[in-house]
């Protein structure tokens, strides 16, 4: 079967971007102008994202970006590092066919690396479109399913020990703050460089080399540009007790679904009040509210404590596939080098 003729323009035109969002109940926050638009602020990125229109009608929009680097090292990705999924915005989705050519015209793109990760929905088309060279990176992601409403979420997916930590953070007195305007940006991140050194003894991590990863990986201007560039969709749910913080998460929000990005605490108030179990409580509810229809709770290393406490939400495991080709070999060196330097510090992920 011969390949369907495609017309490409790059950048993608934000109107039709914004349009093939508007009508693909699935897409996320992070497949949006606005996150490219972080990603940009943030880092040393440009958009080369690319809008394909097949000969049969079809349209596609595929967030993409590249790092401004030596020629050798050159990237580009959707998304880079940790900003999690990118991947196509399709209306309807399109055939393995057409899959097929747009992995084709990523294989020819110049940069040494290029890659793209995949939401749930999308894993199976593409998986069967993949042409040699390019490499699976698997990617789990744990997603509750928001249908018949917040009532039906409490009842029926919530972990019985759930509904308990809820109960209990509210006869402590635990307090919720919600900010969607950035207000809380600094106590998000007082409380984030506290669970560093939590993160750290867990991981068997050096903290001095746990504080500089961290930080360099999620830096606080990092999230004040998305606070800045999203404004009402993002939103730091903030649990105070005793007059302190105590835990924050921050949730992000597009159309049907809603994102858990980050979250931070001190563990010595939040815990025995449960604070997280109500902060998630009220964002799922929130998220409810707002029409959405998942609410994705993002990674966890399996059989992991963070897996368990997001499977006690009802949450599924679904395959979240992430594809590259590297030219040079540069970046598979530079993972090579990680993963030892990981055994021999005994690292744990969480």
């Amino acid at each position: 079967m011969s390949a369907p003729a495609v017309q490409i323009t790059t950048p993608a035109p934000r109107e039709t971007w914004w349009e093939l969002a508007a009508e693909d109940p699935a897409t996320q926050v992070t497949q949006t102008p606005a996150w490219l638009d972080c990603v940009c602020a943030a880092g040393p990125y440009r958009d080369t994202s690319r809008l394909y229109r097949f000969e049969g009608g079809g349209r596609l929009v595929l967030p993409l970006v590249s790092a401004r680097r030596p020629r050798w090292l050159a990237t580009e990705e959707s998304w880079p590092g940790e900003w999690g999924v990118g991947g196509p915005v399709s209306p309807g989705g399109i055939s393995s066919a057409e899959a097929r050519v747009v992995f084709e015209d990523l294989a020819g793109r110049p940069a040494a690396r290029v890659g793209v990760w995949l939401r749930p929905e999308d894993g199976e088309v593409w998986a069967r479109a993949v042409p040699a060279g390019f490499r699976l990176e698997e990617h789990r992601a744990h997603v509750l399913d928001l249908d018949g409403g917040f009532g039906a979420v409490w009842e029926r997916r919530f972990d019985q020990g759930v509904r308990r930590g809820v109960r209990r953070a509210e006869r402590s007195g635990v307090e919720v703050e919600v900010d969607r305007a950035g207000r809380l940006v600094p106590v998000f991140y007082d409380l984030f460089e506290q669970s560093i050194v939590r993160w750290a003894a867990q991981q068997h991590e050096p903290l001095p080399l746990a504080r500089w990863r961290r930080k360099h990986l999620f830096p606080q201007r990092l999230l004040e540009t998305v606070t800045a560039g999203l404004g009402e969709s993002c939103t730091i749910w903030t649990a105070w007790y005793a007059g302190e913080p105590a835990a924050a998460i921050v949730v992000l929000r597009h159309g049907h679904h809603a994102l858990y990005w980050h979250g931070a605490m001190n563990r010595e108030l939040a815990h025995p009040v449960r604070a997280n179990h109500l902060l998630h409580r009220l964002a799922i509810e929130d998220a409810c509210e707002a029409g959405c229809r998942q609410y994705d709770m993002g990674e966890a290393r399996p059989g992991a404590p963070l897996a368990h406490f997001k499977q006690t939400f009802g949450t599924r495991e679904l395959p979240s596939p992430r594809y590259y080709r590297e030219r040079l070999g540069a970046h598979t060196v530079d993972r090579a080098l990680r993963t030892a330097a990981k055994r021999a510090i005994r690292f744990q992920d969480n």
